[in-house]
């Protein structure tokens, strides 16, 4: 089964009206109804990806901007399954990693691309004390709860439903977990809307609401290679981070409490560099970096540069921009080639990078840190930007 919808005339011109303010409206809404009228590419494309375990059925759709960037995601987990950018002479290629089909996330992953919480990243000890009690997590990652604990939200089928504006195509997903769901406090009402924009951007919302308090902290786990999904490791990709601090963390990744800074460290991006030139100078098994770097500047609510990477044969770039006090950079460290990818190659380890927009991890039971606490009547608002480009 398949569906399709396409902007109708009315709504193109008036997308071209609001986009181009100071051109001419005539020729640029001649552009989207010749793009996007029903005989052409569509804006919005929903099939069937298949089902669960227990016979829920799972949805996949396909955002296209104006330009021909293409965005699949899908209502298992709100995963983001495939993202296809041009290169410098404008082919397109897929940049994150995944599968074709919805058994191998069903077998289990390592979060790719998929929407992680209720509470993304760590906690110490699996628990937590709100309010003078102490709620106990899974301890699904050593000693400590990972990215929401057994069958977190990336493990979920959300109900799916179309929001396009004259920005771009777009989707809202919806998920209400249930009060003590995987430990946790509190009814979660949560939405996360993905809009692949015209401005080649891809824009991810999330809100939530509670009824009891609750700890909440969203993010998008997608493993990216700019050159293209199962092209080799991403060591040569050139970073640079907004941050010239991070939270150094102990044996089992659980921050210290402490904020320190990245100049003449091994953990300095704070200006461009290959993600591996200082490979050989970390510690630790299997090696890599999977650490939560501090945004510089950051205000509660307004959206900064977190990261701007770059692949150099390809020139494909993306800059990351979030309302996001950190930003977890992980390469892959885990990946061993016993995964195989939608092109048809084994994912070996850091053939693909996260650039997790979060709070810190473990921020429940680290007062020190931005608090991640929802209260009945707040709103949690959260806003992360992949904007692409070429060099």
């Amino acid at each position: 089964m398949k569906s399709i919808r396409a902007l109708t005339t009315l709504g193109v011109t008036v997308a071209a009206v609001l986009l181009f303010p100071g051109c001419s409206s005539n020729r640029e809404a001649w552009h989207y109804e010749h793009f996007f009228n029903a005989n052409s590419t569509p804006m919005i494309e929903k099939t069937d990806f298949g089902k669960t375990a227990d016979g829920e059925a799972v949805e996949l759709y396909t955002l296209v901007n104006r330009n021909g960037l293409k965005a699949r995601i899908s209502t298992y987990g709100a995963i983001l399954t495939e993202l296809h950018v041009p290169d410098r002479n404008g082919q397109l290629a897929d940049v994150v990693l995944g599968f074709k089909s919805l058994d191998p996330y069903l077998k289990g992953h390592p979060f790719f691309g998929a929407t992680t919480g209720r509470y993304a990243n760590r906690i110490a000890k699996a628990q937590f004390t709100l309010n003078g009690k102490t709620y106990k997590l899974a301890a699904n990652n050593g000693p400590n709860c990972l990215h929401g604990g057994i069958k977190g939200i990336d493990k979920k089928v959300w109900k799916a439903s179309e929001v396009s504006g004259p920005s771009g195509a777009a989707v809202q997903f919806t998920y209400v977990s249930p009060d003590g769901e995987e430990g946790f406090p509190g009814t979660l009402s949560i939405k996360v809307t993905y809009t692949l924009t015209h401005a080649d951007e891809l824009r991810i919302d999330y809100e939530a609401t509670t009824d009891q308090e609750t700890v909440i902290n969203l993010t998008n786990h997608s493993y990216f290679n700019l050159g293209g999904e199962g092209n080799g490791d991403v060591l040569g990709h050139v970073l640079k981070l907004n941050a010239d601090r991070y939270t150094p963390v102990d044996d089992t990744s659980i921050p210290l409490g402490e904020i320190v800074p990245t100049a003449n460290t091994v953990m300095d991006f704070s200006r461009p560099i290959t993600i591996g030139a200082r490979w050989a100078q970390l510690k630790g098994t299997p090696g890599g970096y999977d650490h939560n770097y501090v945004i510089n500047q950051h205000h509660p609510g307004e959206m900064a540069l977190a990261a701007d990477v770059a692949e150099t044969a390809t020139g494909r770039r993306m800059q990351i921009y979030t309302t996001e006090p950190g930003v977890q950079l992980y390469t892959g460290n885990f990946l061993d080639g016993t995964l195989t990818g939608k092109s048809g190659k084994a994912y070996l380890k850091n053939f693909g990078f996260c650039l997790e927009t979060q709070h810190f991890p473990d921020s429940p039971n680290k007062p020190q840190f931005p608090t991640t606490v929802l209260k009945p009547g707040q709103v949690y608002r959260s806003t992360t930007v992949h904007r692409f480009s070429t060099q």
